[in-house]
């Protein structure tokens, strides 16, 4: 069984993800999922622990709410998922017999914590960017450009033009997005072991959706991407098992501000506000 909770446009449902999917959201319904799903690497969730009882196990469960998202999407829509380094090789695999892939990203991230010591540590988390049909999906390129550094900075001139001229100062980002990770007291921090930045969910929503689409995480954490959402004026719907992460949901999407008496703030002791490179001269001084 789960329970919903629902306002103007957003949905929160508590409850397994798999029972969820299969009883509670149409097929074709939705415009884009992004799915970032235990790792199976020991994380702590509120004390449920991310650990299969084999990786067979792991991988098997995951085809698993890999084929009802995929009977969620609509024909035109996308799937943009996330995986450990480990097992994205076989996610790989599977997806690219039921979808088309168009692009293998590169989260990456430097880290001021202990690195592994006897082998090369991680900086980085692959996400797989897939669309039901390769000719009709939904990339709003304008909406994502970054800067284009040759052209911005260096003023070069592309002679290979009829007229030369300068380089563009705008392009699409490439498939290595360098954007920082979420850390302890950070501005936009909750409490939760792998939030997400809202700058990847931001990437990922505007280039991949429209106004008023239907954007759906089956493993929402922090509900960073159904936030996102309602931020850019789409609709969502977010599944999540663990109460703690529910009660963030209903505050961050403001659908209710009190749950079983208790109210709902954001603990001030785990956030700071961002500080400015100017306020942080002055400090020095």
């Amino acid at each position: 069984m789960s329970e919903v909770f629902e306002k103007d446009g957003h949905k929160i449902f508590w409850g397994d993800s798999l029972q969820v999917l299969a009883n509670n959201i149409p097929d074709n319904s939705v415009d884009l999922i992004f799915a970032d799903p235990p790792y199976n690497i020991g994380k702590d969730f509120n004390g449920r622990k991310d650990k299969w009882d084999s990786d067979e196990n792991y991988r098997q469960w995951c085809y698993r709410w890999f084929d009802l998202c995929i009977n969620k999407l609509s024909p035109t829509g996308s799937f943009y998922l996330m995986a450990a380094t480990q097992a994205m090789p076989y996610f790989d695999i599977y997806l690219q017999e039921r979808l088309h892939i168009l692009s293998r990203i590169i989260w990456f991230y430097d880290s001021s914590g202990v690195q592994a010591k006897k082998y090369f540590g991680s900086l980085y988390e692959p996400i797989l960017f897939c669309v039901k049909s390769k000719n009709n999906y939904t990339f709003n390129a304008d909406s994502v450009l970054v800067e284009a550094k040759t052209g911005a900075k260096r003023k070069l001139i592309d002679y290979r033009k009829p007229i030369p001229s300068l380089y563009n100062t705008q392009k699409i980002p490439g498939n290595v997005w360098e954007i920082p990770r979420v850390r302890y007291r950070m501005g936009e921090y909750e409490n939760h072991p792998t939030q997400k930045p809202v700058a990847l969910l931001e990437r990922i929503i505007l280039a991949s959706s429209n106004p008023n689409d239907i954007i759906l995480d089956p493993f929402s954490g922090t509900f960073t991407t159904s936030s996102v959402a309602q931020n850019w004026g789409r609709r969502s719907i977010g599944i999540e098992i663990e109460e703690e992460y529910i009660k963030i949901g209903l505050r961050r999407l403001k659908i209710r501000n009190r749950y079983k008496g208790e109210e709902l703030q954001r603990d001030l002791k785990t956030y700071q506000k961002p500080v400015s490179t100017q306020q942080r001269l002055m400090e020095r001084k």
